[in-house]
């Protein structure tokens, strides 16, 4: 462990501490820096530093640069679905039921320790059990998922996540038909209070807008695609649930009577951003997963 100190100058007055941070070093990444933040290890003036503060003349900012950890998953050869692979970034297929990245009861088995077998590069930002994951799909959600191979990569996609410049569209199952063929859906997420491991629209919440395009209605469920301007956890599954439409086989936000189909009918089908490297737009498309199509035929067949 080694620790930086750095005397802010007077045309630095005003910058951001962790934008200031990052424009010492140019292999330190804004993520890694702000991670450091919140860890602790940025101190201004002997005190705990903010991403956001906003620095003064002769602010004194200790920098305590951590060891990097030793990435201890577990790797694990799979036959991954990689729909794109360069030196930056992998595009790849989750299938439903896989975890994407090991947490307490899924040690094994998840998308990272298949990544690991695959390539030892990953990017770092998110420590040793989430190497290169970008952003998340829930287990029981299939589809495409971006992941970066260098922290570099890493920032520029977490970038478009935040700038709402990432095409992510999905395609679902609900509960109900809607009437409407097109709609937007703008209410804030938070955590459920009463129930812990769930995620409800609660007032003081971080925003959230999803989109979404009706493409098929039956007697008792509609066919959409939703459209992700935010991604917060569960984001699709809560809004949904919120206007009346949960999702069919999801067995936390979905009604107790649904469709056994081992969770909620998702699907992450489409997936857009611009290379990291390239500064390309490049677009993805997934097919509806057997299980999903054979279900919207049997619908099909019934109505």
């Amino acid at each position: 462990m080694s620790k930086i100190e750095h005397q802010v100058l007077e045309n630095e007055k005003g910058e951001r501490l962790d934008k200031l941070i990052t424009g010492l070093n140019g292999e330190w990444s804004r993520s890694q820096v702000q991670q450091w933040i919140k860890d602790g290890h940025v101190l201004v003036n002997g005190q705990s530093g903010k991403a956001n503060y906003k620095c003064n003349i002769q602010d004194v900012i200790s920098i305590i640069i951590p060891e990097p950890e030793l990435l201890n998953v577990e790797a694990e050869q799979m036959d991954l679905d990689v729909y794109y692979e360069d030196g930056d970034v992998i595009v790849v297929n989750k299938p439903k039921g896989m975890v994407v990245h090991p947490a307490p009861g899924h040690q094994s088995g998840t998308l990272v320790n298949g990544l690991m077998a695959h390539c030892k590069d990953l990017s770092g930002i998110n420590g040793i059990l989430r190497p290169g994951i970008v952003h998340r799909i829930d287990k029981d959600t299939s589809g495409l998922l971006m992941v970066a191979k260098n922290d570099k990569a890493h920032e520029r996609l977490v970038e478009q996540l935040v700038a709402k410049t990432v095409t992510r569209k999905y395609f679902a199952l609900v509960h109900g038909v809607i009437p409407h063929d097109h709609g937007t859906i703008e209410a804030p997420i938070g955590r459920d209070k009463d129930e812990r491991q769930s995620m409800t629209v609660i007032e003081g919440g971080k925003q959230a807008v999803t989109h979404f395009n009706v493409l098929e209605r039956f007697d008792e469920f509609t066919f959409v695609e939703c459209i992700l301007e935010t991604g917060r956890t569960h984001q699709i599954r809560v809004h949904m649930k919120y206007i009346g439409y949960p999702l069919a086989g999801d067995p936390k936000y979905g009604p107790r009577k649904t469709l056994n189909t081992n969770g909620q009918v998702l699907h992450a089908g489409i997936l857009g951003f611009n290379h990291p490297r390239l500064n390309e737009y490049m677009e993805f498309s997934s097919p509806l997963p057997a299980y999903f199509d054979e279900l919207l035929k049997s619908l099909r067949n019934k109505d």
